[in-house]
C-alpha cells in the first residue's frame, strides 16, 4: 500500500481532546489525513496542524456528511478512509482494508472490526433502511470471517473514492444520524457489495468526538429524530415523527419534574426534532 492509495478524512467539531490518538495512529501507519473542521471553538485546528494533517476549515458547522463530502472532493487517492476523531485505527488495519478492496473489485464499501471501550465488537444487527437481513430481534451475531452485509457503521470505513463521488457521497440534507444507513443503502442499491473485514481493527470511543456542553444533548437528539423521519420519508417507510413527538413530549414533561437537565434535553430534543420534521423544516 502506498500513500497515494488512501486518504483518511477526519471530520472534527471541538475534537482537540480526541485528535492526538486518532491522528497519531494514522501517522504511524503512514496514512495521509485531511481534517475537515466544522468551526470548532477549541484548539482542534491547531492540534490537527501540529500532527501534520491537511486542514480544511468550514465557516460554520456543516454537519458530518457534508464535511466528509468536502474532504472526499479534496482527496487525491483511489480510496477514502472515513474516520471519526474518537477512533484509533490499529496498525495494519488500513492495509488490510485495501487488500480486501483489491481482492473484491466488485465491492465498494469495506468495514473494519470496530471495538468499543468495553471490548464489545460493534456490528450493526439491523437497520431501519435494510431491504434484506432485517433481523427484527436485533441479536448481535458476528461473522466468523469476511462477510457481506447490507449496513455498517459510519464511524470508520474504506470506500472507493470514485464510487463515493458518483453516488453523491453522504446525503447533503442530513446534518447528523442515519447518513451512514442512507449511504450503505445507496451502495447496495447500485449493485456494489459492502464487506466486513474483521482483521482490520479499529477502536472507537463512541460519543467522544466532541466535548460535552449544555445544549449538545438536545441538538443531538433533535437531529436523530429529524433524520429518522427524513430517511423514512425518502425510502417510502411509515412516518415515525408523530409517534416520536407524542412519546418524547410526554417524557420531557415528566423529566422536567425531576429537574434532571440531561433527561429534559434528551426527550425535549427528540420531541422538537420530530415536530420539526412534521412541519417540513430542514436540518440546516
Amino acid at each position: 500500500m502506498s500513500s497515494s492509495d488512501v486518504a483518511a478524512i477526519v471530520v472534527t467539531f471541538d475534537s482537540a481532546h480526541a485528535l492526538p490518538e486518532c491522528l497519531g495512529a494514522l501517522r504511524a501507519d503512514d496514512v495521509p489525513v485531511i481534517v475537515v473542521d466544522n468551526a470548532s471553538a477549541d484548539d482542534t485546528v491547531a492540534v490537527a496542524e501540529r500532527w501534520g494533517a491537511r486542514v480544511i476549515c468550514n465557516a460554520r458547522n456543516e454537519g458530518y456528511g457534508r464535511a466528509n463530502n468536502v474532504g472526499a472532493r479534496a482527496a487525491d487517492a483511489e480510496f477514502i478512509l472515513v474516520v471519526n476523531p474518537d477512533c484509533i485505527v490499529d496498525k495494519g488495519a488500513v492495509a488490510a482494508l485495501v487488500d480486501a478492496a483489491r481482492r473484491y473489485p466488485d465491492a465498494a464499501f469495506f468495514a473494519p472490526q470496530i471495538v468499543e471501550p468495553s471490548g464489545r465488537v460493534f456490528y450493526q444487527p439491523r437497520s431501519l433502511l435494510a431491504a434484506s437481513l432485517t433481523n427484527p430481534d436485533g441479536k448481535l451475531v458476528l461473522p466468523e470471517g469476511e462477510a457481506c452485509a447490507p449496513f455498517f457503521s459510519g464511524a470508520c470505513f474504506l470506500m472507493r473514492r470514485d464510487v463515493f463521488l458518483k453516488l453523491g457521497g453522504f446525503d447533503d440534507n442530513i446534518f447528523l444520524f442515519y447518513e451512514d444507513d442512507d449511504l450503505c443503502r445507496r451502495v447496495a442499491d447500485s449493485g456494489s457489495a459492502l464487506i466486513y473485514v474483521p482483521q482490520a481493527v479499529v477502536r472507537h470511543g463512541r460519543g467522544q468526538s466532541s466535548g460535552e456542553k449544555p445544549g449538545r444533548i438536545f441538538a443531538s437528539r433533535w437531529h436523530q429524530a429529524w433524520s429518522r423521519a427524513y430517511v423514512s420519508r425518502k425510502y417510502g417507510l411509515p412516518n415515525p415523527a408523530p409517534g416520536m413527538f407524542a412519546i418524547n413530549a410526554l417524557k420531557a414533561i415528566g423529566a422536567s419534574l425531576t429537574f434532571r437537565r440531561k433527561l429534559v434535553e434528551r426527550y425535549g430534543g427528540s420531541a422538537a426534532g420530530a415536530w420539526a420534521a412534521m412541519r417540513g423544516r430542514k436540518a440546516f
